[in-house]
């Protein structure tokens, strides 16, 4: 054992089932403590949204892209939101215009995170193209036509569950390691190996929390992006405060005496 290896200064809490319904309660005070900033960053992740899905509804080819390009926007836009809270709670001025300067002290790290998430995107996204391309027989055409066919037609159902399950999989595994692993990052500006074994032990130890938090998490973004993505102006900023509080909730500090 490394006697000069680093002692953590914080233990991982355990939490029952339902505590994610604290965190949504908790995510919405802070929301609604800086709506503006936090409207901002909601604003941000529709426009981008809205670009994806304008540049590549001509090209069916472009479909998975667009999926994946929804994983990775989000938990990076979420740092912003992150910032936000933390500048709240250390009673620093909150706005959007300080929570991006703020960001740069992270950078390094946010950085990083953002690597992962990219080459974690690409997987998914060239796994995913490769399986519609050998079992998709039609006429690509536009996004419109290529959804309806494969996944109303009812002749794709295989390469459907497929894709959806190497979708659930890489969704798992983004969530596991940025769901406490960002916040800590932006908290503690703890580096992205650190931060990511955190969030995953946090996850392992609180899987029916978790579980429960992602299918809230999926639930609500599904809604905010059937109303056309307008809905995700308010959806991402108030699961990205409430994520926050679910990393303060499981990560705890540890008094140190002398």
């Amino acid at each position: 054992m490394n006697d000069d290896a680093p002692v953590p200064d914080y233990t991982l809490r355990q939490v029952p089932a339902l505590r994610p319904l604290h965190w949504l309660q908790s995510g919405w005070q802070d929301f609604m403590g800086h709506p503006g900033p936090s409207l901002m960053y909601g604003l941000l992740v529709t426009l981008a949204g809205w670009a994806i899905v304008t540049l590549a509804a001509p090209h069916a080819e472009l479909f998975t892209s667009v999926v994946s390009g929804f994983v990775l926007i989000a938990p990076l836009i979420a740092a912003g939101i992150y910032e936000l809270t933390r500048q709240r709670e250390a009673g620093e001025p909150a706005s959007f215009i300080n929570s991006v300067k703020s960001l740069k002290r992270n950078a390094s790290s946010i950085a990083d995170f953002g690597v992962v998430l990219v080459l974690a995107g690409i997987l998914w996204e060239r796994v995913a193209a490769v399986m519609f391309a050998l079992s998709y027989g039609g006429d690509m055409g536009s996004v419109t036509d290529f959804v309806s066919d494969v996944f109303f037609s009812g002749n794709y159902w295989g390469v459907v569950i497929a894709w959806l399950l190497s979708g659930a999989v890489l969704a798992s595994v983004v969530f596991s390691i940025t769901v406490i692993g960002m916040p800590m990052v932006i908290d503690r500006n703890a580096d992205v190996v650190t931060a990511m074994i955190t969030s995953v032990k946090a996850v392992f130890l609180n899987l029916p929390a978790m579980a429960v938090w992602a299918l809230i998490i999926v639930g609500l973004t599904g809604l905010g992006m059937a109303l056309a993505l307008v809905g995700l102006v308010v959806v991402m900023p108030l699961l990205g405060h409430a994520t926050w509080c679910a990393y303060k909730d499981l990560v705890v500090p540890i008094e140190l005496n002398d």
